[in-house]
């Protein structure tokens, strides 16, 4: 029996697998921001999905920056409680098995290259906009090699001749600093929505000049019906891509909000 997670900043998604094919329903619940707290409740979910079996093997997606073991989180933005403790340690000795962590973003571009809108493509980029930004690079199946991941997020782009982070400028948490409501509160029609489209589209621009994929998977929060429109990053993208011939293919994510877990069966796979 194996254990997949998706450990996100605002809820974490955690399931039980028999064939490394399927997945039991999830269990959901909001992630603790204490490390103490958010260990303790992960273990015991752990235990109930497992009852009296055994655990091979556990793959867990994580929202930040890892270590280069892999073994703990260096820098979570949005999950700070939880950076520098030894996760995999503690979660190996608890449970008697063998964990293994990754991005979390790294592991639902997995999930959606093996499973959902990036399937049969060589090499897919997947790109999440909801709290914060993330993007990985998938290549034949397969997370790209890095030293520290993937954070094409916290790329700088220049607006009103200032150096600007594009997570400050279009995630979720930007909205909620500059507009003080949620996303969803602003409405289908906003011009804000657009804006963000074109931003996200300079993004995308570099990140495609340094990748090169066959097919860039947009996911998040903000690709909702009220949200950034791909169909506008799209013609966005057009108007301003020069050196290449084409553009990748850009399709909307299809696993929804279980990709890290169908991440977390292919990274089985590839362990075995």
């Amino acid at each position: 029996m194996y254990i997949v997670a998706d450990v996100g900043s605002t809820n974490t998604r955690i399931a039980r697998s028999k064939d490394l094919d399927t997945f039991d329903e999830p269990l959901i619940y909001s992630t603790p921001h204490t490390y103490e707290e958010g260990i303790r409740t992960f273990i015991a979910h752990a235990q109930e999905l497992a009852g009296t079996e055994s655990i091979e093997r556990i793959v867990i997606g994580l929202p930040g920056v890892l270590n280069t073991d892999k073994r703990s989180l260096f820098n979570a933005p949005y999950l700070g409680g939880w950076n520098k403790y030894p996760v995999a340690d503690d979660l190996e000795h608890a449970l008697h098995t063998v964990v293994t962590l990754e991005n979390d973003t790294a592991l639902v571009g997995l999930g959606e290259a093996t499973a959902g809108a990036g399937s049969g493509t060589e090499i897919m980029v997947y790109v999440t906009v909801s709290t914060g930004i993330g993007g990985v690079r998938i290549v034949r199946g397969v997370i790209d090699p890095s030293v520290y991941g993937f954070e094409m997020g916290h790329q700088y782009l220049f607006v009103d001749d200032q150096p600007k982070d594009l997570c400050d400028l279009i995630s979720g948490t930007a909205i909620v600093e500059k507009y003080h409501v949620q996303p969803k509160e602003l409405g289908k029609g906003a011009p804000v929505w657009d804006e963000f489209a074109r931003y996200l589209a300079f993004g995308l621009h570099n990140t495609i000049l340094h990748w090169s994929p066959n097919r860039i998977v947009l996911g998040g929060s903000m690709f909702k019906e009220i949200g950034i429109s791909i169909d506008a990053v799209r013609a966005h993208l057009d108007e301003i891509m020069h050196m290449f011939p084409t553009l990748p293919e850009i399709v909307h994510s299809g696993l929804g909000d279980v990709g890290g877990l169908y991440g977390g069966l292919a990274r089985l796979k590839q362990l075995r």
